[in-house]
């Protein structure tokens, strides 16, 4: 039987382009910096805009090169598409933003609309800028990818951001399918750890093992783990960002950690690198 992609996901996509559209929406200052970063909110919408409509692109079937897969490929790319759209008007990239994401939303429910025997399978892999995902995945990194450059547009602006435990429950999919991509070598080049990994509140946990530079990650607990990590769902999101740092997470409290090495927990983002 063909599977029906994730509705709460795609729901979840809509909801948060609009709560990205409504800070736009209020007129800010499109050369207002985000704290911590070299992009302007004008950039970092121009930047929504355009990833929204290469993820609606990929989820009607077409194919869109985008990089190399690799954060820096991606950030590459990133400068270049930026370069190309002097867009920067924070209402017109706010229609934008809801207009891929919807139409990204309308290829997904075509699929689903799609007599059983003509239906694309949400499970055969499309070819997405961080390697083939089904489209599950996909939607769920479209979440994760509005989620972090909403959340930068909200603190640029100084209003409330729109992540909460549900988005990054299901921005999950894509974080896990993503982390092997994003080991950031240097760091993990010669270690051999286990880690098992889940948020605060919920009992899925995750296997995270770093082999002399790679990751492996399972949908399970990682077998005698060295550090075992529960975190706080939104600060885990945005550790899995950088956008915070382990330091600021356990300042808050909002990290636990245990095992036969707990004092492994603060270096295990500094294995990844986001893009």
């Amino acid at each position: 039987m063909t599977a029906t992609v994730n509705t709460r996901v795609i729901e979840a996509n809509l909801a948060t382009a609009e709560d990205i559209a409504r800070l736009l929406r209020s007129r800010p200052e499109p050369a207002a910096r985000i704290p911590g970063a070299t992009w302007s909110v004008g950039e970092a919408a121009a930047h929504l805009a355009l990833a929204n409509q290469l993820m609606a692109d990929l989820a009607g079937g077409r194919e869109r090169p985008y990089g190399d897969g690799t954060p820096a490929g991606l950030a590459a790319a990133n400068t270049r598409s930026l370069a190309a759209y002097p867009e920067r008007d924070p209402a017109v990239l706010a229609d934008a933003i809801v207009a891929h994401t919807r139409a990204f939303a309308q290829h997904l429910a075509a699929d689903r609309a799609e007599p059983a025997g003509d239906r694309a399978d949400p499970a055969a892999g499309l070819s997405t800028p961080m390697g083939p995902m089904d489209r599950d995945t996909l939607a769920s990194y479209l979440l994760t990818h509005q989620l972090g450059h909403g959340y930068d547009i909200a603190r640029a602006l100084r209003l409330p951001h729109m992540i909460d435990r549900e988005r990054v429950e299901l921005s999950l999919p894509f974080l896990l399918t993503a982390m092997p991509r994003v080991v950031d070598r240097r760091s993990a080049t010669g270690r051999r750890l286990r880690y098992t990994i889940g948020l605060r509140g919920s009992d899925r946990r995750y296997g995270v093992t770093l082999t002399d530079g790679t990751a492996t990650v399972t949908e399970h607990p990682a077998p005698r783990p060295d550090c075992v990590i529960i975190a706080e769902p939104v600060t885990f999101f945005l550790l899995a960002l950088g956008r915070r740092t382990p330091a600021q997470a356990l300042a808050r409290g909002a990290i636990l950690a245990w095992g036969r090495k707990p004092w492994l927990a603060p270096a295990f983002p500094r294995y990844f690198k986001a893009p």
